[in-house]
């Protein structure tokens, strides 16, 4: 459904000394610099994924998605749409893509809701009954039927993301991108708006890439993850195989009957106090089970509690790899 391939996209930025000195030299030579904002992407997302895109402030992720979405024409390299390349056709292309930005709405201030929903409705030139459909589809989703007669001036900023994910679902597009659409919303938008999220994939086979900063959001939504930073892919995969490669170990949390603190050589103490002794583990090089066994032949076990390496972990460690190269 997306192809993106060797993507590019540099800015010519002017470069200024410090000072008034700076200033003053720029006003008579103005020295430039190329700066690459993305450096050679390359992926396939296939019809009906729901992709988490990731990247901490400044990777990239946003200036790939504008490109993915045709706001923005790559310097070299291309995004293909179901087939298609959106800097050539985008016309056309666009018409397959819905698009949702966190905090920036596409609804009309002025309007009540339905007005705005009329107005698209005509941009799109969609039939009336396939309009109609789409708002039940989406009122059983989001019961957005109540909202319809409501000013958008007046609407709150959970009711005002389930106008623009509707807005953007009116022509059904076959790919939805979503750049953080979390941004402010309480715990029950949330829920709704990954509600809606599951239920539009699976109702529609709509194909979703999401950027998020929520770590909710990857773990209820996302089997796939891709990383980028510095404009570079760090991870592309399957989620649960990335968790086993970037952090391929365990917690295991020990509460004694006292304040003694066995070691064992094949686990690092992240924590002792009190009773309590967190351990971590490579799961390769030892079991649980051994773990256990081996803490308890040295000193009385009260309780344990086992974890595995969390999504937090893993974006922590990613980043941490490359900020080092």
């Amino acid at each position: 459904m997306i192809t993106v391939r060797d993507l590019h996209k540099e800015y010519l930025v002017s470069e200024k000394g410090k000072g008034l000195g700076g200033t003053l030299k720029s006003l008579f030579r103005n020295e430039k610099k190329i700066i690459g904002a993305v450096n050679g992407l390359d992926f396939h997302v296939n019809k009906g994924e729901i992709v988490g895109f990731i990247g901490p402030n400044g990777s990239g992720k946003s200036t790939t998605i504008k490109m993915m979405t045709g706001i923005l024409t790559p310097t070299s390299g291309e995004v293909l749409i179901d087939g298609r390349n959106i800097a050539r056709y985008r016309k056309e292309t666009v018409r397959k893509i819905g698009v949702v930005f966190g905090q920036r709405t596409q609804l009309n201030w002025d309007l009540r809701l339905e007005e705005t929903f009329e107005l698209l409705r005509r941009i799109y030139q969609i039939e009336k009954k396939d309009y109609l459909d789409i708002l039940e589809v989406m009122d059983s989703i989001l019961g957005i039927g109540e909202l319809l007669d409501k000013p958008v001036r007046q609407m709150s900023l959970g009711q005002r993301v389930k106008g623009d994910l509707t807005a953007a679902m009116l022509h059904s597009p076959k790919v939805l991108f979503l750049d953080e659409p979390t941004i402010g919303l309480d715990a029950g938008s949330k829920y709704a708006l990954r509600k809606f999220i599951k239920e539009i994939n699976t109702i529609r086979g709509t194909t979703v890439i999401l950027t998020t900063h929520d770590l909710g959001d990857i773990q209820e939504l996302c089997e796939r993850l891709i990383i980028i930073n510095n404009g570079v892919m760090m991870d592309d995969g399957n989620l649960s195989e990335i968790v086993e490669r970037i952090a391929p170990y365990r917690t295991l949390t020990v509460e004694y009957y006292d304040s003694i603190v066995p070691t064992h050589p094949k686990a690092e103490i992240l924590s002792a106090a009190d009773n309590v002794v967190r351990y971590k583990f490579m799961k390769r090089e030892l079991t649980a089970a051994r773990l256990i066994s081996d803490l308890s032949s040295l000193h009385p076990i009260r309780d344990v509690g086992i974890e595995e390496a969390g999504i937090d972990d893993i974006i922590r460690i990613a980043y941490a790899k490359t900020v080092q190269s």
